[in-house]
């Protein structure tokens, strides 16, 4: 073989692993974006929302902590009466979580029971009550100044009348069924609900 044919079959060797690189560089560089993109395809619209997680700056996206899961989701006040309803809120979330329930909570002052400020929020949440599953940032939940997903839940069945509203969506979004601030949430009414969507 001449020189030049070595020099030649070399570059050419040379520029096919030089493809292959790219293209491994290529997939490991768009896997974030199809996976993303695959959480958009799964995820209900009124859930394709980013929110801001309760006194603090970092965000959540709602798609990507649910992922096509069913999510019980609650409007939470810290001065009110059912404000001990948390520990129940927290022991279905331990209870459940690994079987695919997702739980959010919506702090709302719609009704005059929520602190001014979220750092005294999230003391109630986080210190006195040991909550760990997800809530975000204070928000209006009812009227037309609703968030984006109080508004969808609204239309699917009916605004919160009271704080601890809670609403048991199918992972798809489409079946919305709602509980009154008196069901508590680990009751037996609650549990069978929550293991029929699960």
């Amino acid at each position: 073989m001449s020189i030049l044919a070595a020099n030649t079959k070399d570059t050419q060797q040379a520029t096919t692993a030089t493809r292959v690189k790219r293209l491994a560089l290529v997939m490991v560089a768009t896997t974030p974006l199809m996976a993303s993109s695959s959480y958009a395809a799964a995820c209900p619209d009124y859930l394709n929302v980013e929110a801001r997680k309760l006194h603090s700056e970092e965000n959540v996206n709602l798609c990507e902590i649910t992922q096509g899961k069913p999510v019980l989701i609650v409007n939470t006040a810290s001065n009110c009466g059912f404000t001990p309803q948390f520990e129940a809120l927290e022991e279905v979330h331990q209870q459940y979580k690994d079987k695919g329930l997702v739980v959010i909570g919506f702090p709302s002052d719609d009704f005059f029971q929520e602190e001014d400020d979220e750092a005294k929020t999230a003391d109630v949440c986080f210190v006195n009550y040991g909550v760990t599953f997800t809530m975000v940032s204070t928000s209006p939940v009812r009227g037309s100044d609703a968030n984006s997903v109080f508004q969808h839940l609204s239309e699917k069945s009916a605004s919160p009348k009271w704080n601890f509203y809670k609403y048991l969506v199918s992972a798809d979004g489409q079946q919305v069924q709602q509980f009154n601030s008196r069901v508590k949430p680990n009751s037996a009414e609650m549990k069978q609900a929550i293991n029929e969507v699960l």
